[in-house]
């Protein structure tokens, strides 16, 4: 399902005015996503995975501010980049037990990323998920750790996008009042443009779609 150790072979998957994307071990189903956000000449790096030539990646864009946990499973390698670069990892403040379990210093914020522009926003908030959101100020660039993705295993053959099997049932509606233009996932590559169309098309078709998702999903797991 993913990879393990320091990845070697990585991918950079988009890049951006306001960033870039890459994935560790491009051939695993988990297709874990991570990201960079500049912003006036610093670097904000959000649920990363740990790679070979990672912090020359970084310097392409800016000076490392601070790293981002956005999912309460995505403290990945999180706290060996900020100590790389010595700055903090933060946490939105509702998140239970991810700070206290990172080898690093860090950071609580409720509302806006630092003075970055990028505000985060709480998106499932329960003792077995917690999830937050972050995106621009000018709603160009939304950024969705889990709810949504563009891995295999979140979508049917149709969809550009699709929302998390576990989820499929009851979608994360609140996305629905966003219209980026750019689409960052945790999981697959993310969606580049038409962002709004794809995340409308994934929310609403989102429970009629799952039994396909789920025979598709279960022939690759038997199949391979």
């Amino acid at each position: 399902m993913k990879g393990s150790g320091l990845a070697t072979d990585w991918e950079e998957v988009q890049r951006h005015d306001g960033g870039g994307t890459w994935i560790a071990y491009p051939e695993e189903t988990m297709e874990r996503a991570s990201h960079v956000l500049a912003v006036d000449d610093e670097v904000w790096v959000i649920d990363p995975v740990d790679t070979v030539g990672l912090d020359d990646y970084l310097a392409e864009f800016g000076d490392v501010a601070g790293v981002v946990v956005l999912l309460d499973r995505h403290k990945r390698d999180s706290a060996e980049i900020a100590t790389r670069h010595d700055v903090s990892v933060w946490v939105p403040e509702f998140m239970d037990g991810v700070a206290s379990k990172l080898d690093a210093p860090t950071e609580r914020f409720r509302y806006e990323l630092a003075d970055t522009g990028y505000v985060a926003d709480t998106l499932v908030d329960n003792r077995f998920w917690q999830e937050a959101i972050l995106y621009s100020e000018d709603g160009d660039i939304l950024i969705v750790p889990e709810s949504v993705g563009t891995a295999a295993y979140f979508r049917t053959s149709n969809e550009p996008l699709g929302v998390h099997p576990m989820m499929r049932v009851t979608p994360p509606r609140k996305l629905a009042r966003f219209e980026p233009d750019r689409l960052l996932v945790g999981h697959g590559a993310g969606i580049p443009e038409h962002a709004t169309e794809a995340l409308s098309t994934a929310l609403d078709g989102s429970r009629r779609r799952t039994p396909s998702l789920m025979a598709k999903n279960l022939r690759n797991l038997v199949f391979g």
